[in-house]
């Protein structure tokens, strides 16, 4: 039997992105939708062909039809809602930054342990060839020991030194209490999670200079860091909402070899350039030979069926978090930080 997937937040990504993935995965079926405009919520059942439509959080789990809570609410509300979703006995898939404090990370990966049901986040790069044949070169050693990895993730709109202010149902973007910190938290982490996934290992300190963290602009719209890894590789992280022209990358040089992965974050399209004691090889990947969301919603129904984990578990939701609270606190203070 199919398993049923419930989306919170009738918002752009889940719209555009996830009830089609949701849709188009095997074993997997769209029972219902939370948003807090019943109008919304009944409008985006009937685009998706979900089963329901609620205004009510609670009426929402109470749902028989919902095994899976997908999370796309405001980065603030992921804790509660998650707690209250595992507690009501359903499995949950939240979306990134898992939450805004270490805290609230335990306690969601605490309850979700304590009631049985899975805990995913939906760092959909693991799901993507490129990034995963990155991961087995480096774990395998053909590219010898690896000195340096860097991955950039942004984009902008062309012509304007500053983003333009997001509104309406997207303001809370631009609130600091709601989503913590500012690119970083939309697209940052998922290289901060790529570059751990790839190099299968944990950041020790974190070196951050951004253009916001200040009192004139708490969210910042660009942000590098400098990160050292436990196994002794440096790492190099560009996060902005100023790239219009921006080349989505993920490079590891070794001693023996590099492999670059371009593209593929957020669809199938990209390349791969491995070099191997000076042997070379590319492939690329098109756009319809694949989907990292339907990938994504895939692993999370065989960790569901098989008892197993989810690419990425609460766990790896929980580093990132504490990665992201250190380049805050890096790029306020102009210190180096050790993510704890």
């Amino acid at each position: 039997m199919p398993l049923g997937w419930g989306i919170v937040s009738a918002g752009n990504h889940p719209n555009s992105i996830m009830a089609p993935a949701i849709n188009a995965a095997k074993a997997a079926n769209l029972a219902a939708v939370y948003a807090r405009d019943m109008g919304r919520a009944k409008e985006f059942a009937g685009r998706h062909g979900a089963g329901a439509g609620y205004d009510s959080f609670e009426d929402f789990l109470k749902d028989p039809g919902v095994d899976v809570v997908y999370i796309a609410s405001p980065n603030s509300l992921h804790c509660g809602q998650t707690v209250q979703a595992a507690r009501a006995g359903k499995h949950v898939l939240c979306e990134k930054p898992m939450a805004l404090t270490i805290k609230d990370c335990q306690e969601m990966v605490d309850v979700c342990a304590h009631e049985g049901v899975k805990l995913g986040i939906a760092f959909q790069a693991r799901q993507h060839p490129g990034t995963r044949e990155a991961r087995r070169l480096v774990g395998s050693g053909a590219l010898g020991s690896v000195a340096l990895a860097h991955a950039q993730w942004g984009y902008g709109e062309p012509g304007l030194v500053k983003p333009t202010v997001r509104t309406g149902l997207r303001e809370w973007w631009e609130r600091p209490d709601l989503v913590g910190a500012g690119t970083f938290m939309g697209n940052g982490v998922h290289g901060a999670d790529q570059l751990r996934y790839v190099l299968d290992s944990e950041v020790t300190e974190v070196t951050a200079v951004t253009d916001g963290q200040t009192d004139a602009q708490p969210l910042e719209h660009l942000a590098t860091l400098l990160l050292r890894f436990a196994n002794g590789t440096i790492g190099i992280l560009v996060s902005g909402r100023r790239l219009p022209y921006n080349r989505p990358d993920l490079a590891v040089y070794g001693s023996r070899g590099r492999v670059i992965a371009s593209g593929g974050q957020t669809s199938w399209a990209g390349s791969l350039e491995v070099v191997e004691e000076g042997k070379e090889r590319t492939e690329g990947y098109g756009r319809d030979d694949g989907n990292v969301y339907v990938n994504l919603v895939e692993d999370f129904n065989r960790a569901v069926e098989e008892d197993g984990q989810p690419e990425a578990t609460g766990l790896d939701g929980l580093k990132v978090v504490q990665i992201t609270l250190a380049m805050v606190e890096s790029a306020k203070t102009g210190k180096l930080v050790k993510p704890a």
